[in-house]
């Protein structure tokens, strides 16, 4: 196997036996598998709208069957397989449609010719001769835009995914991602075109998030700042972690009046600021953390647990009785919930032993989207003006579980008392029950919600610079990003398409940067790795 498409991959260069996240090596081929039955599938997509033909199933197949093959998702072969005939059964269906609305296109070679033998032993052989570096390069930096625009797409897709369950979908996304996967097998592509794909990638993925904010936001209301309680009520409990809200939501429904108490872990904290979400009363806190003490927290949780997207690095260590997963997610062993009827969840929360007592724990504070920030705009640019406030720091993004991830942590700590701190993602998890007060009223630390909510950050930043009559990049405003996974490619792209200058990147810079490249982004953005906070804070305050 390699793979390196997280921050983490081993020794900071690429995991080669058994993935950092659990992954083994069987799972790892054949998601590049599927991946390249997917290239093929797009070169038939691509050729389909040259003659008018778009197909819904293909297209919501793609973005599902690529979401899947992100960190921490799916670890079950079996899905894989099916996922990979499946794609193969739409490919063929789709040429048919393509020939009879007057293509001409061959189809004679590559990818979209792609047989997969009939057993996994079979799949397993073909993989050797399809993964990631076999990808058609004529350098080590077309080979890395090629994967920076896969790792960005499957980032989008995953958004795209979210967005589409509540309704929300765009054309323009699906062309461009079968575009940009038909591109990463693609003969010839030179330097530019790569980079301006990758720029694309990121204006994509703004409109994949802005199509999600408002599936969130349409359905169940714009957030508000919440108190969310980080103890718990005596009672039966179900702690639901992930991203995706409509499985919160239907989870709601299947306890309502049953005596269970719905908590929230990792990245489903912020749900707690959305009205038609804690409508219900026993929606009530939130439990544990993202990722640091993940494996003892889900230990010691008395109720059901239900996963909903990727958030959990290496499962195996976790195969709990209470644990199920549901949607995209699935591990081998673990309970799967493919069709959003909660009750076997519910029915073990009530045969678990639950809370023996209330617990008095702290409060964070929750939901603090753009509505809420732009809402009091008038008295930020006052505090600012009157230099009340200093300047604004958004440290966000993904967690892990490294050492190095502490920066986070203790530049937050080290922010001066005239700074406020903007955060989201799970990265926040480092540093969110931090007391860090308030300026003029305005809390210093203010969490505008998921990964799933950077475009909110993006009209925050957008609204503030028009409000000054500035650029972006001419406020007092410096992002302090920290990734993971692939969702932060896609974000990262996006931050470049729209010129964000002087982003600082940690704990380390991706495996699949060559020097090349990263000089480009240097060069263009001023883009530049962590360093210590109280250095960084210097360089960046003066």
């Amino acid at each position: 196997m390699f793979c390196y498409q997280c921050e983490q991959a081993a020794k900071g260069e690429g995991c080669t036996v058994l993935g950092v996240c659990g992954k083994n090596a069987e799972v790892a081929a054949l998601q590049d598998v599927l991946i390249y039955t997917l290239q093929g599938l797009s070169q038939v997509a691509v050729e389909g709208r040259k003659v008018g033909v778009s197909d819904g199933e293909v297209n919501v197949f793609t973005v599902k069957a690529a979401f899947a093959t992100l960190t921490n998702v799916d670890f079950d072969p079996d899905r894989f397989i099916k996922l990979i005939n499946q794609c193969v059964d739409l490919r063929e269906g789709l040429k048919a449609k393509v020939r009879a609305a007057g293509s001409s296109a061959a189809f004679s070679e590559g990818p979209a010719t792609f047989v997969p033998k009939p057993d996994k032993e079979g799949l397993l052989e073909q993989a050797a001769a399809v993964g990631i570096m076999s990808y058609p390069a004529d350098t080590p930096d077309i080979l890395s835009l090629k994967h920076t625009l896969l790792f960005g797409v499957k980032g989008v897709c995953a958004y795209a995914d979210h967005a589409q369950i509540l309704g929300q979908e765009d054309e323009k996304v699906y062309a461009f991602i079968h575009e940009a996967l038909a591109a990463t097998a693609a003969q010839g592509l030179g330097l530019n075109e790569l980079l301006g794909l990758c720029l694309k990638c990121g204006e994509v993925n703004l409109r994949t998030m802005e199509l999600l904010d408002a599936a969130n936001t349409g359905r169940y209301g714009q957030p508000a700042p919440t108190k969310v309680p980080l103890g718990h009520k005596k009672g039966k409990a179900i702690l639901v972690s992930g991203h995706d809200l409509l499985d919160l939501e239907e989870i709601l429904k299947a306890s309502e009046g049953k005596g269970i108490f719905v908590y929230t872990h990792g990245e489903m904290l912020p749900t707690h600021g959305y009205p038609s979400l804690k409508k219900y009363p026993h929606f009530y806190g939130h439990y544990g953390t993202a990722w640091q003490n993940q494996t003892r927290e889900f230990a010691q949780f008395p109720g059901a647990i239900v996963m909903t997207t990727n958030c959990l690095q290496r499962p195996q260590e976790v195969y709990a009785d209470n644990l199920f997963t549901c949607g995209l997610v699935g591990w081998p062993g673990i309970k799967h919930i493919s069709d959003r009827n909660f009750k076997p969840a519910v029915d073990k929360a009530l045969e678990l032993p639950g809370f023996a007592e209330d617990s008095n724990g702290r409060h964070v504070l929750s939901g603090f989207a753009r509505t809420t920030v732009l809402g009091v705009a008038d008295k930020v640019i006052e505090a600012v003006k009157n230099k009340a406030i200093r300047h604004f720091f958004l440290v966000g993004g993904c967690d892990g579980a490294k050492p190095t991830r502490n920066y986070y942590t203790e530049f937050v700590e080290k922010v001066p008392k005239d700074c406020v701190v903007l955060t989201l993602a799970c990265g926040k998890f480092r540093f969110f029950d931090k007391e860090l007060g308030d300026i003029g009223g305005i809390p210093r630390l203010l969490d505008i919600g998921q990964c799933n909510d950077a475009y909110s950050a993006v009209q925050i930043a957008v609204a503030l610079a028009n409000a000054f009559g500035v650029g972006v990049n001419d406020l007092p405003l410096s992002l302090i990003l920290s990734w993971y996974e692939q969702k932060a490619v896609a974000i990262l792209l996006t931050l470049l398409y729209l010129g964000i200058q002087n982003m600082r990147l940690g704990p380390s810079l991706p495996a699949f940067v060559t020097p090349n490249v990263l000089d480009v982004l240097v060069k263009n953005y001023n883009i530049k790795p962590i360093s210590t906070p109280e250095q960084d804070l210097k360089e960046i305050l003066g």
